[in-house]
């Protein structure tokens, strides 16, 4: 092993795990432990590499993941986000720093005075959105307050979607990354800042507050609030602002028949009690309080659709009708939507993803006001990684390497707003092809 080698330890060898992977071990100076509870999983993307090791892990065995956080130099944790509080509390144990894409939790927040006292960062919102998007707002809006200015509105939004070419289905979506993460997302409250006036959604109400976006270069996708806009004005250090919105972007129709699959019933994580084996057909009725044998018409005016619209179209695509019986692994109706949505909605081989991410800002300055737009559009590779795994998982192993060298040097629980972090990551994706298009103009 090379003298000043740094010992890398990724939890989580699942979709977007590979293009981390593949940077820290082109580096002579990185070791890889990369554990999954499932080890095949980890070994495939290792690809047998000499300084990488797969391991078999249960988070939940507290002995195993402790041992191997103190062997590790920097620890990086891509399993389901519940579990980073754990982790942190293993890290801090072995003054250890730990890099996660995820959103601060209340559990990860409370970490930060210990983190601190044991001298080591809890990185988090550190992948594409929360991450890219954080650090690429954060550059612009500083340089705007560098020259005088103040931001009074702002817009993000950001979607991983199909290429139009490979866009070929009445959900105009499918999964780059975990596909219950997606529906879960879809209960979510919003809270947003709107010329002043703050706005309120519900979860339950969420997929209904959708409106048409068109980026400069004029493609038109519908977008909808993505949890509480309103708690990154202070962090961005933007009190004052009129407006403040983060949305999340999605192909026509998708929020209209989304809010249909949630009004019955899929996004429920109760058991449906019907045993393990019956049709998805029985399933829907079953979950909807619908007839069974006249479910499709039920459907359409219970909701007030069209008999041969987009959303109906849609859940009869995906097989919600469908009458054969069918053995299921899970019984709770948004774990058999995952299963059928996995079955028609996963990217056939050759086919590409996409990621979008887009901002909008306006700024007052003394001598006028200005408008800037900032575009990051970032392409999967056929039969190679996604675009979804790429930015997600480039920033988080290029911080990684910024920790293990000593170039990062803050502490505690922090995301990635400030300069010592964002500026030396984007300028690292802008080298791997991550870069954004950006625009400034005059609008008095």
């Amino acid at each position: 092993m090379a003298e000043n080698s740094h010992n890398i330890l990724i939890l989580g060898a699942g979709l977007v795990s590979g293009p981390i992977v593949e940077l820290l071990l082109k580096d002579a100076e990185y070791r890889v432990v990369l554990a999954d509870i499932d080890v095949r999983n980890a070994e495939k993307l290792l690809k047998g590499h000499p300084h990488g090791k797969a391991v078999k892990l249960d988070i939940g065995n507290h002995t195993a993941l402790q041992e191997l956080i103190n062997n590790a130099d920097v620890v990086v944790s891509l399993v389901p986000y519940a579990l980073h509080p754990t982790v942190a509390k293993a890290c801090i144990n072995a003054k250890v720093s730990l890099v996660t894409a995820s959103y601060v939790s209340p559990a990860m927040g409370e970490l930060d005075r210990a983190a601190r006292d044991a001298g080591i960062i809890l990185l988090n919102e550190i992948g594409l959105d929360p991450g890219i998007d954080h650090m690429s707002a954060m550059r612009i809006i500083h340089q705007i307050q560098k020259k005088g200015g103040t931001v009074t509105s702002f817009y993000s939004y950001c979607g991983g979607l199909p290429t139009p070419e490979d866009n070929n289905n009445p959900f105009g979506y499918k999964f780059s990354w975990s596909p219950k993460g997606v529906l879960l997302a879809g209960k979510n409250d919003a809270h947003y800042l709107k010329d002043g006036d703050q706005v309120d959604i519900s979860g339950v109400a969420l997929f209904q507050h959708n409106w048409e976006v068109s980026l400069p270069s004029g493609e038109v996708y519908q977008t909808y609030p993505n949890r509480d806009s309103l708690s990154y004005i202070k962090t961005y250090g933007l009190e004052g602002i009129q407006t403040m919105f983060r949305g999340t972007l999605r192909n026509a129709n998708w929020c209209e028949t989304m809010d249909v699959v949630k009004k019955l019933g899929f996004l429920a994580d109760a058991d449906a009690d019907l045993g393990t084996t019956y049709s998805p057909r029985t399933l829907t009725a079953k979950i909807s309080g619908l007839s069974e044998s006249n479910l499709e018409t039920e459907i359409v005016h219970k909701f007030r659709i069209g008999e041969n619209g987009p959303e109906i179209t849609a859940l009869q695509w995906l097989g919600l009708f469908d009458a054969t019986p069918r053995e299921w692994r899970a019984n709770t109706p948004i774990d058999c939507l995952t299963a059928l949505m996995l079955e028609k909605m996963s990217y056939a081989p050759g086919e590409r993803d996409m990621v979008v991410l887009h901002h909008e800002f306006e700024a007052e300055f003394p001598h006028g006001r200005k408008k800037y737009f900032s575009t990051l559009k970032d392409f999967g590779i056929p039969d190679g990684h996604t675009a979804m795994a790429r930015t997600v998982t480039l920033p988080v192993g290029i911080a990684v390497k910024l920790i293990a060298g000593g170039q990062i040097t803050a502490t505690g629980v922090q995301i990635p707003v400030i300069p010592e972090i964002y500026e030396p990551v984007l300028t690292e994706l802008e080298k791997l092809g991550v870069a954004f298009d950006e625009q400034e103009i005059s609008i008095d």
